[in-house]
């Protein structure tokens, strides 16, 4: 059979089942049938919809897209607000750049009493000059670290660099390098360069890159990434 004269077979078929089936209803439900048909209609093309909408077990379901929520801005006290419109304008800069301070054998010793870290490099000239490929003791590292405070005069209430701040909170180093040692009876003295500036919630927080440099010496003692947090 050709596949015309099966759908024209099929049809028929169907229209004398249909035929047969409306001789059989009551005089009713004949007029109400052509409703009840296109509601049926109807629901069959939902229910594709739907089905068509829903993805199989195999497909991937993508989330739906997720929308970056802007962080609020901090509100900042005027004096805040102030210092850092001006601290913007130096990122890049030297700061502050503090007097010169002599690191005795004297200070060397009393900070290996403190820290329990007596080494001879540090305490015994004369073994630290016959042996040592310094000839001399040196400063602990950590000695150099101690004295930031003070040679950035930030403890130093006539030098206050941040006279604004009710208090300056010192947060941690992020960096912290010992390009050449400091022997004993050297001078040093700390530059400060204005790495960064930001806003927080309690006012601001400064990052600075500080070299401890060493009189008559090219290569600094220390090199430091500073951040302190400035409080109003």
């Amino acid at each position: 059979m050709k596949v015309a004269d099966l759908f024209k077979h099929r049809g028929l078929t169907n229209s004398k089942q249909h035929s047969e089936f409306m001789h059989w209803m009551t005089p009713t439900v004949r007029e109400y049938w052509g409703e009840i048909v296109n509601k049926a209609h109807n629901r069959h093309l939902f229910t594709r919809l739907r089905d068509f909408h829903t993805p199989a077990v195999n497909d991937e379901v993508k989330p739906d897209p997720v929308v970056p929520q802007q962080p609020k801005p901090i509100e900042m006290k005027p004096e805040a607000q102030a210092l850092y419109l001006e601290l913007q304008q130096q990122i890049g800069d030297v700061i502050h750049i503090g007097d010169w301070l002599d690191v005795s054998q004297e200070r060397i010793n009393q900070f290996g009493q403190v820290t329990e870290d007596m080494q001879w490099i540090h305490t015994d000239p004369e073994r630290a000059e016959a042996e040592s490929p310094f000839k001399t003791t040196i400063a602990h590292g950590f000695l150099t670290l101690a004295l930031l405070p003070k040679l950035t005069d930030s403890v130093d209430p006539d030098k206050n660099m941040f006279p604004t701040a009710k208090m300056v909170v010192n947060i941690g180093l992020n960096q912290v390098r010992f390009p050449y040692p400091v022997k004993a009876d050297n001078r040093v003295r700390a530059v400060s360069t204005l790495s960064k500036v930001t806003p927080i919630r309690k006012g601001l927080e400064i990052e600075r890159e500080i070299k401890v440099e060493i009189e008559g010496v090219r290569r600094p003692g220390a090199v430091v990434t500073s951040v302190i947090q400035l409080h109003f």
